[in-house]
């Protein structure tokens, strides 16, 4: 039997990951896809290693030629798609690899050898079906679900005027719909069992903005929304629900930040804070946490007493912006009701 590891993908999805780099070459925990990919596909009985390439195929196929032996290279001058892949190798015994999907697979195993038990699901959360099909997955294998932690994410940086709608709705897609997607039927699953968790990580270019981060930065700030609202709703359920905006480095933003910050934002540094959310220890819900470089803070969302004049004008505000605009002696609303209960008291010059 010959194996073919597909490789020649643009990796469109993670354009600013890839633009100098093939997307098979990008890093989790610290290694390659690729060779995660090789390292499967040698453990298997097999005649030959095929891998294809196309994108930057020079990077990759030096790579390859440098570190392994008898890996046979399937050059795409023009990319044929997985179906031409398959047909240029012409082999009637042929195992497909994708190296997309290789390194869930390997975390599971990490899980298991640790004494743990996990299992992974490869349908994307930016469907209905497809969060659908992940709550289930987890109510099979483990017969119950506690709590749930979101954190799928893609980016697509640009900056304001050069980003396009498809830039806008692949990001909101993933990002809020997908936590949407998840928490819609594990809430459902949770409300019946009268107790549930929930993590939704948001992150600091949502809540304080970041060049470049538009759609990101909306569709971070939607899930706070998103958040609170299940909170509330959750309540008398013994649902908690609450909001996460780590500082850290993932095999998202590795190949951006660099070195220095991955060895300053461990995600390791990050992980106490979820798993005590996501615990039946944590009663906090309806809160915004930031956890980074071992700093743990809460993020709040506050407002004051301001500047009271029912009759006021352009001219009056102008005159009192800085009252206005300046928090003492702040409070944090819970829902809409503490923001009118504030209002209220101010008119009534409590």
């Amino acid at each position: 039997m010959n194996i073919l590891v597909l490789a020649a993908g643009y990796g469109n999805r993670m354009d600013d990951l890839t633009k100098n780099i093939p997307k098979p070459m990008l890093k989790i925990n610290q290694k390659m896809l690729i060779d995660y990919a090789i390292e499967i596909a040698q453990k298997i009985s097999h005649q030959r290693i095929f891998v294809n390439t196309h994108y930057q195929n020079q990077i990759l196929e030096s790579y390859i030629k440098e570190n392994y032996i008898d890996i046979f290279i399937s050059h795409e001058p023009n990319i044929l798609g997985t179906g031409g892949a398959i047909k240029k190798i012409q082999n009637d015994d042929l195992l497909v690899l994708n190296t997309d999907n290789l390194w869930q697979e390997t975390f599971v195993n990490e899980i298991k050898e640790s004494g743990g038990n996990a299992v992974a699901n490869y349908d994307s959360v930016a469907t209905k079906e497809g969060g659908q099909n992940i709550v289930d997955t987890a109510l099979e294998t483990f017969g119950g679900l506690d709590a749930v932690v979101n954190n799928a994410g893609i980016l697509r940086d640009k900056s304001f005027l050069k980003m396009t709608e498809d830039d806008l709705n692949l990001v909101l897609d993933v990002h809020l719909k997908g936590t949407f997607y998840v928490c819609q039927p594990a809430f459902a699953h949770m409300k019946e069992k009268g107790y549930g968790r929930f993590v939704n990580v948001a992150s600091p270019s949502g809540l304080f903005g970041n060049f470049g981060q538009l759609n990101y930065g909306a569709a971070k700030m939607g899930i706070v929304g998103l958040t609170n609202v299940m909170s509330i709703e959750g309540a008398k359920y013994n649902i908690k629900a609450n909001v996460l905006a780590p500082n850290a480095t993932t095999r998202m933003t590795e190949e951006i930040f660099g070195e220095e910050f991955a060895k300053l934002f461990k995600v390791e540094q990050v992980t106490p804070l979820v798993v005590y959310l996501a615990s039946e220890e944590c009663d906090t819900t309806h809160e915004i946490f930031s956890a980074g470089a071992g700093r743990y803070a809460r993020i709040g969302i506050n407002t004051h007493k301001g500047y009271v004049n029912t009759e006021a004008n352009a001219d009056d505000i102008s005159e009192n912006i800085e009252l206005i605009r300046v928090i003492q002696d702040g409070t944090y609303p819970m829902n809409n009701a503490d923001e009118f209960v504030i209002i209220q008291q101010a008119l009534q010059g409590e």
